[in-house]
């Protein structure tokens, strides 16, 4: 009997060099992975070909946040330099934020990040994380463009060269402080050929936090603390949804921001309602899913809440052995890495 609690049991090997460090140079030339749940067959093909594994009356569901610059350098007066990660707005200057090194910064004390832009340490938060007051002239967004950079994920080194490969084609909303993955494989062209074949795309919005990509720790994973992140679903959509689920066709989620965004909404009752709320729901075996009927994800880290979702969806055995035959045939993983269909 598998013990589905058990961090331990989401573990795999990975050799390093299968780390995708940068993005291809088209975006839809991935790898695509097909797994088929009722007869556990893989297909492979190519992420421009993904159409051919999807039909008319499908809804595709996209996340269209945008990621901040979230990274940010700052200086003490004794010329120390601290790394400051935005992960949540709270109001009009006040973010909870990561800091590095945090100790070095007291409560009270002021960091300077450039002529235009400083900030005061208010708070330290149970888990470690900070609440800081920026000052600022003008627009915040405007002078974060300036001097922010991508808050790219601690296993990639090198370096970006066009931060918009970190963002969707069809990004819109921004707050969030890393991308959906999942998501990096469209492009323009290939959601028009989409569209022209009868499959509807919505969209709605859920501000992916840092939390979402942190390892799990506890050997118990009911025990793992997840962070909350906001979420938009708009009427239209809900109601795009429904329809589609009463008259029996596929809701494909494209990543795990989405899916746990349309659980989110579905636990609170079926048929979906317009919501705008904070979610920490944590998907892992066993879980019966209530909105979703296929997903589109990248392949995840380790040990990792995203490869507990992807095992409550296609099975913890089937992901495992989905995960295997990945290692052997070369794909990329994680952000920058090739992608897989769940039907």
């Amino acid at each position: 009997m598998i013990n589905y609690k058990s961090l331990s049991i989401y573990d795999y090997d990975l050799p390093e060099e299968l780390i995708a460090q940068t993005p291809l140079t088209k975006r839809d030339e991935s790898k695509l992975l097909v797994f088929n749940r009722k007869n556990k067959k893989i297909t492979e093909s190519k992420f421009k070909d993904i159409s051919d594994f999807l039909r008319k009356g499908d809804v595709l569901v996209v996340n269209n946040t945008r990621v901040l610059p979230a990274r940010l350098i700052a200086h003490k007066e004794t010329g120390g330099e601290i790394e400051i990660l935005l992960l949540k707005r709270h109001n009009l200057h006040d973010w909870e934020v990561l800091m590095k090194p945090a100790k070095k910064v007291k409560i009270g004390q002021k960091i300077k990040i450039n002529d235009e832009l400083s900030c005061t340490l208010k708070q330290v938060l149970e888990d470690g994380n900070r609440i800081v007051s920026f000052e600022f002239d003008g627009v915040f967004e405007d002078i974060l463009n300036r001097v922010g950079s991508m808050p790219l994920p601690h296993y990639i080194h090198e370096k970006l060269k066009d931060k918009e490969r970190y963002q969707t084609v069809y990004n819109k909303i921004e707050g969030s402080a890393a991308a959906p993955t999942a998501g990096l494989h469209f492009t323009s062209e290939l959601l028009q050929k989409i569209k022209e074949m009868g499959v509807e795309i919505v969209e709605l919005t859920l501000d992916v936090g840092l939390g979402t990509f942190r390892p799990c720790k506890e050997e118990d994973i009911t025990k793992h603390n997840m962070h909350s992140e906001h979420y938009h679903l708009p009427q239209d959509v809900a109601d795009a949804i429904n329809k589609a689920k009463a008259e029996g066709r596929r809701v494909i989620a494209v990543g795990t921001t989405s899916v746990r965004t349309l659980e989110a909404v579905a636990s609170k009752g079926l048929p979906l309602k317009a919501d705008d709320d904070e979610t920490s729901i944590f998907i892992y075996p066993p879980y019966k899913f209530k909105a979703v009927d296929a997903l589109i994800t990248n392949f995840h880290l380790p040990k990792s809440t995203l490869i507990m979702l992807v095992s409550a969806f296609a099975g913890y055995k089937n992901t495992m052995d989905i995960y295997k035959f990945a290692v052997d045939h070369r794909y990329r993983f994680f952000s920058f890495g090739d992608s897989m269909f769940i039907v």
